[in-house]
């Protein structure tokens, strides 16, 4: 087994799972490779033994680590924020990190792990070779962690990375019943931490449909990127059209660059644009084609519907829907 000196100086030793019951963090050791490939890192179960280590959490908040450059991709989930992250892996820049399972352990802790957030933040932001930062893209179940992380990393940037209502909800429905229960789940999570009084009671609220459900959770996360863009971390943020990135992809690398003061070569992008990362699908692998943007009449209706709601909702929080686009 490793001991935490040897795996706090080698960035390839990423902290995995959350033990707090047993006091303890698994590391798993990875290549750099690992990133352009499809997936999540949370998914990462490693076949060797001597690579994967547990490390007593005392020992983790006191690992001596080389901190590097730290940037964020919070998303509001099926806006291509995994393919953004793949994106930043773009050699002699930046490494880009899709959804570390510790991320959304620790979200899941709650003020027992809000104490390993900077020592985690720390770890995932070592420097890699031939890089200058990191790109850490945590899952939307991570969300609420957003203020602790930033507070974390006062040096870091981050995009809140969404897209339109109808984009959200086709990628639900296209789901079928997993998606439009995750939709469900999605509202009663993101009412926990970001909640707001929408005037219906419990009963008015098991009415909902399937859409309307995901439709609010959607809702309350662009109302919470909002204020986050509007508070003391605003200068630091930058909201992205998931669905703009699909049209720009060269010029939303660039700025996602800028925003973090790295260097941008147009020559380096224009390699990883033009390159197999988005030839192939960011989440599933194999090749990846655009999809029709025709829509069963009934669906359209239904999401029409749900959209004039928000927008009616929107207006009495005097909010706009979606939020601003604001990284370019």
């Amino acid at each position: 087994m490793s001991d935490p000196a040897t795996i706090a100086a080698d960035p390839q030793w990423l902290p995995h799972t959350l033990d707090l019951a047993g006091g303890r963090m698994l590391f798993v050791r990875i290549s750099q490779e690992v990133f352009t490939q499809s997936g999540f890192l949370a998914d990462i179960d490693p076949e060797r033994a001597e690579d994967r280590a547990w490390i007593a959490l005392a020992d983790v908040k006191a690992m001596p680590v080389q901190a590097g450059p730290l940037h964020f991709v919070f998303h509001t989930a099926f806006c291509r924020s995994t393919l953004l992250a793949r994106a930043l892996n773009i050699p002699g820049v930046s490494v880009g990190m899709a959804e570390p399972g510790i991320l959304a352990q620790l979200a899941g802790a709650g003020e027992a792990g809000r104490d390993l957030v900077k020592p985690v933040c720390d770890l995932l932001s070592r420097v890699w070779p031939d890089s200058k930062a990191v790109f850490v893209k945590p899952t939307n179940h991570a969300n609420m962690l957003i203020p602790a992380l930033l507070a974390a990393r006062p040096d870091a940037t981050a995009v809140l990375m969404t897209n339109p209502l109808a984009s959200f909800l086709k990628a639900v429905d296209k789901r079928a019943l997993m998606g439009r229960r995750w939709g469900r789940q999605l509202y009663l999570e993101v009412m926990g931490y970001a909640g707001m009084d929408l005037g219906m009671d419990g009963r008015e609220q098991f009415c909902m449909t399937d859409l309307q459900a995901a439709g609010l959770a959607w809702f309350l996360s662009q109302r919470m990127f909002t204020l986050l863009a509007a508070g003391p971390d605003g200068q630091r943020l930058r909201v992205l059209d998931g669905d703009r990135f699909a049209r720009a992809k060269a010029e939303t690398l660039e700025a996602v660059l800028e925003l973090a003061g790295l260097d941008i070569d147009p020559a380096a992008i224009a390699a990883v644009v033009d390159g197999p990362i988005f030839a192939r699908h960011a989440k599933l692998g194999g090749a990846f084609a655009e999809e029709a943007t025709a829509m069963p009449p009934a669906l359209e209706q239904e999401i029409g519907q749900v959209q004039q709601w928000l927008e009616m909702i929107a207006r009495q929080a005097g909010l706009t829907i979606p939020a601003r686009q604001t990284l370019f």
